[in-house]
């Protein structure tokens, strides 16, 4: 399995998970990232999906680049959204201190570890200082394949032990919530804010 095999997923999936995940009111996490950051930041949607929270984010006023994996979703959030969201690989950023916020909703959990541990230093590289990082992962210790797509799923404890290889970021909050779409409330999710130190 690999990650070209969880954007093809997404690709012959597109209009079904985009209608699933529009309707989701998802205003509580964005308003705990969007507090964290000045009026007219610059945010980055990594692995925006349907374009959601992009749509969100434009409407209260933020700057926001959005970029997907699949090109069938790009298609379908750039539709939604007003903006072009280009597609592109997580391994593919290659910014400089650009952005005051990464939000990267249900995306990068994809990756296997190795690969997130680099992707989560380019989002760091990527952020001016004082920045922060949204991200979120199913609650467990599973890797592999789950429903077509690869995962790699997260505690509080695995996690902390992730984030010791990586420099410049800490934890700033941290939350384990359940599944907010309709019958998928006993899924828990483990939700952190981190900050570019």
């Amino acid at each position: 399995m690999r990650e070209n095999d969880t954007i093809t997923y997404y690709d012959e999936n597109a209009e079904k998970f985009a209608l699933e995940t529009r309707s989701v009111d998802f205003g509580a996490v964005q308003k705990e990232f969007t507090d964290r950051l000045r009026e007219g930041a610059f945010i980055l949607d990594f692995g925006c999906g349907s374009g959601r929270d992009t749509k969100i984010f434009l409407e209260h006023g933020y700057d926001v680049e959005a970029v997907d994996g699949s090109s069938e979703l790009c298609k379908l959030a750039s539709e939604y959204t007003g903006i072009e969201v280009k597609q592109m690989l997580f391994q593919q950023l290659q910014e400089t201190e650009k952005y005051d916020g990464i939000w990267a909703c249900s995306s990068i959990l994809h990756l296997p570890v190795l690969e997130l541990a680099d992707v989560v230093k380019k989002m760091a590289e990527a952020l001016k200082d004082g920045g922060i990082i949204y991200t979120s992962f199913k609650y467990g210790t599973f890797a592999g394949v789950r429903n077509g797509r690869y995962f790699t799923d997260m505690t509080e404890d695995t996690f902390a032990v992730f984030l010791e290889k990586i420099e410049k970021i800490t934890i700033e909050g941290q939350w384990v919530s359940t599944d907010v779409r309709p019958g998928r409330g006993e899924e828990k999710w483990l939700n952190i804010i981190l900050r570019k130190r």
